[in-house]
């Protein structure tokens, strides 16, 4: 009985080591996906707003120059909006705001869409989705070039019942097998565009607001070491 009952410890605390080391070894994987995730969003994200106002088309630094802006249930975020002003000459010249698409056909897809002061969209990028892999993924730049199809368009072109893909009326192209993805991105572009109208005069008294003295411009390949440097400090 003794034997048995020392086998039974021994393999008790084999187990429990096990057990010990295995999480171990998951919460430290766990840290260091986390990071690298962290890290690809932000550089995903930085090269995206330089891809909707390029350099050329304003000269402050983009990356730094953020506002905050009213929540609203047509941006379904929770707090205030963080947003991107490009200036050009001291003067802005156009806006970078978040936006979600919650009703993708597999979950959340997150955007930015750069809307200049007049209302009319400078460009529109996703940053991040769980869209199916060569259907609903062609609102990727890289997959297609659909994402470009908004670019000059405001809520009077087209008119508000034609916002939506062409199976349901409107002027957008839908995917072949894939029609939930880009109406959800339709509609949330939309919705950005709404908000912008609803704000402008805020936006406007925000945005002509002299910004602070900023330091040396940050580059887009360096959001991403920032961000991580922040993290850890």
């Amino acid at each position: 009985m003794a034997a048995i009952a020392q086998s039974i410890r021994r393999s008790a605390i084999g187990l429990g080591l096990f057990a010990v080391i295995t999480g171990g070894t998951i919460a430290v994987t766990q840290v260091l996906t986390a990071d690298r995730i962290a890290e690809q969003a932000a550089r995903a994200e930085a090269r995206a707003l330089f891809e909707i106002i390029p350099e050329s088309r304003h000269d402050n630094d983009l990356l730094r120059d953020t506002v905050q802006l009213p929540a609203s249930d047509r941006l379904p975020q929770s707090g205030p909006i963080t947003a991107w002003v490009a200036r050009s000459n001291g003067q802005p010249v156009g806006v970078i705001l978040p936006a979600v698409a919650p009703d993708g056909y597999s979950g959340d897809i997150r955007l930015l869409v750069g809307i200049d002061l007049e209302g009319n969209v400078l460009g529109v990028r996703v940053t991040s989705h769980k869209e199916t892999p060569g259907l609903g993924d062609r609102i990727e730049t890289k997959k297609s070039d659909w994402i470009y199809s908004f670019e000059g368009r405001n809520l009077r072109d087209p008119v508000p019942r034609r916002w939506n893909v062409k199976k349901n009326g409107g002027v957008f192209d839908q995917f072949t097998g894939a029609t939930i993805t880009p109406r959800a991105v339709v509609k949330a572009v939309q919705k950005t565009l709404i908000y912008f109208r609803q704000n402008r005069q805020e936006l406007r008294k925000i945005l002509n607001e002299t910004p602070e003295k900023r330091s040396a411009p940050i580059i887009p390949d360096a959001v991403a070491g920032q961000h991580q440097d922040a993290e850890h400090s």
